[in-house]
């Protein structure tokens, strides 16, 4: 498997300042095809914008809102730009004086078709970095939809377009027969209806009839996720309950770790390298809850090849529970750029 050697050209955290009147977000590195922004200081939502469905197309990840439509008199995002994106006014993502965190992906653009599954698909797609953006409309019985990764998916992140779904979560590790939610705190839930039951393909992912993925006529956006080498890791470990906690290696320094205590009821946490410079990485968001940021614990240290528990809490090291995660790489281990990937 060909490693990332500059994983910063694929995946990078933007942090800005709001000026209430719009500005131009510069700094990312490359024209992103999936922006992710939350109000770090207030307490607006999450906001969710991609390339597939356009600059003006917003989701909410901590709710189960349908597609909101800001063309006719737009608001919050204006432009995906080469080395950034553009903002108005909107408070959700340009308050005035007040703080964001941006999560930028690099995907293929607006996406072409693909008929790998039974259901024809728009797929965005880098297959360098095991990331795409599926855009697809369901049919309300058993099907499947391609990817366009070549690889399987480790992890699957869907959400209706067109209705008030929660949003539908694959995770390797969890398996086909079980899915969480990417706006509530609940455990692994149990159904055939989401996966069929069956694991990703290198072409396809598999639906069954359940609303969240695959309403009759409803339209979805999916968010796929495959391992690569020296920039991303999708896995779970079990908590110790201890300041002194468990090492999870991802084989690359850390830029943002996705948690999720697989076990329990808890909120999901966002940590990143841009937020928390240093160790330990304390301030964290919640991709369920519109809250401001929290720094009053400490959570984990980014080392040079994983990252390592510094906290007692479920929502991140639950004793004896699983704990899935999603990681992005701010440096692989050993790479050709030269960069030596050095603890923190």
């Amino acid at each position: 498997m060909a490693q990332i050697n500059k994983p910063n050209e694929y995946f990078n955290t933007k942090l800005y300042t709001g000026n209430g009147t719009s500005q131009s977000v510069t700094g990312v590195g490359f024209q992103p095809d999936l922006i992710w922004v939350k109000e770090r200081s207030s307490t607006s939502s999450h906001q969710l914008v991609d390339a597939v469905r356009g600059v003006y197309r917003r989701l909410i990840p901590n709710g189960t809102n349908a597609e909101s439509d800001d063309s006719g008199s737009p608001n919050d995002f204006n432009s995906f730009d080469s080395d950034g994106f553009s903002i108005l006014a909107g408070g959700a993502v340009n308050e005035n004086s007040q703080t964001y965190a941006a999560w930028n992906w690099l995907a293929g653009g607006t996406g072409v078709s693909n008929t790998d599954g039974s259901i024809t698909s728009t797929v965005s797609v880098n297959t360098t970095s095991g990331f795409s953006i599926v855009s697809y409309t369901g049919t309300g019985a058993n099907a499947t939809v391609g990817h366009g990764l070549g690889v399987a998916p480790k992890m699957i992140i869907v959400k209706s377009r067109s209705g008030v779904f929660n949003w539908g979560v694959y995770h390797e590790s969890i398996g086909n027969t079980k899915y969480l939610e990417l706006n509530e705190t609940t455990a692994t839930q149990t159904s055939s209806t989401l996966w069929q039951n069956t694991t990703p393909t290198s072409s396809f992912f598999s639906l069954g009839s359940n609303n969240t993925v695959n309403q009759s006529s409803g339209t979805y956006i999916a968010y796929c996720f495959a391992e690569k080498k020296g920039f991303s890791k999708f896995g779970s470990y079990v908590g110790n309950g201890s300041a002194d906690g468990t090492f999870i290696y991802t084989g690359f320094k850390p830029a943002m770790v996705i948690f999720k205590n697989a076990s329990t009821v808890t909120n999901w946490g966002i940590v990143d390298n841009k937020r928390d410079d240093d160790n330990v990485v304390k301030a964290r968001l919640f991709p369920n809850l519109s809250d401001t940021e929290a720094s009053n614990l400490d959570i984990c240290d980014f080392t040079s090849n994983g990252f390592k528990l510094r906290i007692t809490d479920s929502q991140f090291n639950g004793s004896g529970n699983t704990m899935i995660y999603m990681a992005f790489a701010e440096n692989p281990l050993v790479g050709t750029n030269n960069i030596p990937a050095t603890a923190r």
